[in-house]
Order: structure tokens, then C-alpha cells, then sequence
């Protein structure tokens, strides 16, 4: 069976932020990673080489595979700061029609600009999702 090819690193959440070199994506990430700290009430961690993550959660699929994995995070892409909503998006569409200017994958939100979201909408879409992984998975 396949392993999770994304696994929490002890590389520094700090000096991956501090590396960003558009000076507004920069900030923007330390502005998410304080809503995901305030949310989890955990320390971040770097998953792989570009995803800052909050707390951990164990996952077992119907075929057997099972893993671990973050319960929230971020990257700052190139293209757009992508936000790591693993509880999926359904539950949340009141909060998903006054979020702003965003794309969405199956738990991916991407937003190019953190001014093109409300700011608080985006905190209780993110504490929204980690009530939701807590109540459903084994978490820590």
C-alpha cells in the first residue's frame, strides 16, 4: 500500500515564511498562520517542502489505507495562497457565499490576495473546519 508522500518535517515554519519573497504573500501567510494557530491551538509544522500545517489527524479509507495527516494548513503558491479546508466545503456554504473573490478544489480554497476575502469569514471557515475533522477523526 502507498504511504502519504506528505509528511510533517522538522524544516523551520519560520524561515519557509521569512523566504517569501513577495512582500504581501509574506504577509499575508503569517496572517493565516495566526488564524490557524489561534483555531488548532497547535504549533505549526512544515509538511513537505511548501505546506505549513496544524495539528494532525488520522484518516483510514474504506480500502484499508490509512495515514496521518495535518488537520489545517496553508501554502503560498506562486499562483494564489492555497488554504487546506479538509472538511470539505458543503457544510459551509452560508460562510462561502460572504467569504469574497476565491476558487475552490475538493479542500483546496485558493485566494490570490488575502484583501480578496473577509478576513473574518475566513477565521470561522477555518475553526469551522477544524471543529468538524476533531469531531469526526482522532486528532492531536
Amino acid at each position: 500500500m502507498a504511504a502519504n508522500k506528505t509528511k510533517a518535517t522538522r524544516a523551520s515554519v519560520t524561515r519557509f515564511i521569512n523566504s517569501i519573497e513577495d512582500k504581501q504573500k509574506r504577509a499575508d501567510a503569517r496572517k493565516v498562520a495566526a488564524m490557524m494557530r489561534n483555531a488548532t491551538g497547535k504549533r505549526a509544522k512544515m509538511w513537505g517542502s511548501s505546506i505549513v500545517g496544524y495539528g494532525t489527524y488520522h484518516y483510514k479509507y474504506a480500502s484499508g489505507r490509512e495515514g496521518d495527516f495535518m488537520i489545517t494548513g496553508f501554502s503560498p503558491r506562486k499562483q494564489a495562497l492555497t488554504v487546506y479546508i479538509l472538511a470539505g466545503f458543503k457544510q459551509f456554504d452560508a460562510l462561502m457565499s460572504k467569504l469574497g473573490k476565491f476558487k475552490t478544489g475538493k479542500s483546496c480554497l485558493y485566494i490570490k490576495r488575502l484583501s480578496d476575502v473577509d478576513e473574518k469569514v475566513l477565521e470561522r471557515l477555518i475553526a469551522g473546519s477544524v471543529e468538524y475533522m476533531r469531531k469526526n477523526y482522532e486528532t492531536w
